[in-house]
């Protein structure tokens, strides 16, 4: 039998009596099987929702792309003597903003046949960007002193990054823009190598300007030649003692001596001739090149002089000051004591005072020598213009056989001549594919970021996945467009 519920409706007590199983009614309890149900049901809207954010994604995304920037990028790593003091090999500065120089640039566009027009060349250099990589080891370091109190060295980075960044709009596809990239770094080594790792194009070219000259010429021309080469391998040999190339199988310090042994034997042989005869095809004419060069040096001499003066001048008078070597440390015995050394006035004034010595020392030395050795050019000259002058007389006998015998010995000076400059050629550019080789490398692959299809990726599917979660918020609701809504 039922009873009234309070409610007003009716309980069926068979059914309250039923199974322990059962469980009463909860408003709070979410019936999954309806919420599938639900989204079974809205799959079409879903998928269409899904479909279309993924349009409306990309189409946002190629409308904006155009104004966007695309960056190619890579790392360049620099390794060559002196850098870690922040020098090229002959101690000129080194400056990173050298890879964009202007010449490189043009050099760059040349090669890739690509347009070199001003305005073309400001914009590629105004993209492209270099920035030091500083390892974070380093940067703890350096805090870890100024923490102290202390002042950082020098820290010059070995590697960097070398970015070229143009909108995705400019006339450059990201092929053509690696290569651009790659081709400033090819260019940028190529003016190094020639710079510091070639030898310099007048070298050993001294039978080129010989050729149709008078025989006075020989000796002093052969006589600059000659103190070039020697200077130049002496100062190799010093510098790889132990080095030896594996084209000529000699060492510096071999060519050295062949050197030394040319200018002993075939050079004196053929320059003795010719000074002890009087040698020339037109001894007016060579007496005239005489007395220029003789100005010449003459005005060098005094301008030598006059430094020379200068810096003597400049010298005394600073050794006339009172000078203090002994560096003044502040005491700290009644103070906390610190790791950070307190270095007073005197002490900076009597390192500045000892530098500026030592400077002035070092220049004094360098004018006197410089003085010292264009006297002695100058007295060289000044011998040969009187050897000349005591051959002009009329009476003189004819030449020619001195002139045949002089051939001969030119003809074998200049096949010797080239022997010496060949090995030398061949060696130095054994020693610089090897001390050079890593001079400037890149340390990562080229790559261009931001350009293509593959950044598409991201918007379409954070479309995909925003109407995806639209419809199925609307099914989970209960809404399906173009239907009614289920109550």
């Amino acid at each position: 039998m039922s009873s009234n519920h309070p409610s007003g409706g009716f309980r069926d007590q068979s059914a309250g009596a039923g199974s322990s199983n059962s469980f009463p009614p909860d408003d709070d309890m979410i019936d999954l099987r309806d919420l599938f149900k639900r989204l079974v049901r809205g799959l079409p809207q879903i998928a269409g929702l899904a479909l279309l954010g993924l349009v409306v994604a990309a189409t946002a995304y190629l409308v904006y792309s155009p104004n966007k920037t695309v960056t190619t990028s890579t790392r360049v790593s620099f390794a060559f003597p002196g850098f870690d003091k922040g020098e090229y090999p002959d101690r000129s500065k080194f400056q990173p903003d050298d890879l964009r120089a202007p010449e490189v640039i043009v050099e760059a566009l040349k090669r890739r046949g690509l347009n070199a027009s001003s305005e073309s060349q400001s914009e590629i250099r105004a993209a492209l960007s270099i920035e030091g990589i500083v390892p974070p080891n380093i940067i703890k370091d350096r805090d870890r002193l100024r923490a102290s109190g202390q002042t950082p060295g020098l820290y010059v980075p070995d590697e960097y990054t070398l970015s070229l960044v143009l909108p995705a709009k400019f006339l450059l596809s990201s092929i053509q823009r690696e290569q651009l990239l790659g081709e400033i770094l090819n260019v940028f080594r190529d003016n190094f190598r020639r710079t510091y790792a070639d030898i310099p194009l007048s070298f050993g070219n001294a039978i080129n300007v010989l050729r149709n000259a008078d025989y006075a010429d020989y000796e002093s021309i052969f006589d600059k030649e000659i103190r070039g080469i020697i200077s130049y391998l002496t100062q190799a040999a010093t510098e790889a003692k132990l080095y030896r190339s594996p084209t000529t199988n000699q060492s510096f310090s071999d060519l050295l001596r062949q050197a030394q042994l040319f200018s002993q034997i075939r050079l004196n042989e053929t320059t003795g001739l010719i000074h002890q005869n009087g040698l020339s095809r037109n001894r007016r004419i060579a007496l005239i090149k005489m007395n220029d060069e003789l100005r010449l040096i003459s005005d060098e001499e005094r301008r030598a002089l006059d430094e020379e003066a200068v810096v003597k001048n400049l010298l005394s008078q600073s050794q006339n000051r009172d000078q203090s070597y002994v560096l003044g440390i502040k005491s700290q015995l009644n103070q906390p004591r610190s790791n950070a050394p307190v270095i007073d006035q005197g002490m900076i004034e009597a390192l500045l005072a000892n530098d500026a010595n030592s400077f002035l020392i070092r220049r004094a030395l360098e004018a006197g020598l410089k003085v010292k050795q264009v006297q002695a050019d100058k007295a060289l000259i000044l011998e040969r213009i009187e050897n000349m002058k005591s051959f002009t007389k009329e009476n003189q006998s004819d030449q020619t056989a001195l002139f045949a015998e002089v051939e001969k010995t030119i003809t074998v000076l200049e096949n010797d001549y080239k022997n010496l400059i060949d090995s030398i050629r061949k060696t130095h550019a054994d020693f610089s594919r090897q001390e050079y080789s890593n001079a400037i490398r890149l340390s990562d692959s080229i790559r261009t970021k931001g350009f293509g299809l593959r950044p598409l990726l991201t918007p379409s599917a954070v479309g995909l996945f925003l109407g995806s979660a639209a419809g199925a918020g609307l099914s989970l609701l209960g809404i399906y467009i173009g239907r009614k809504r289920v109550a």
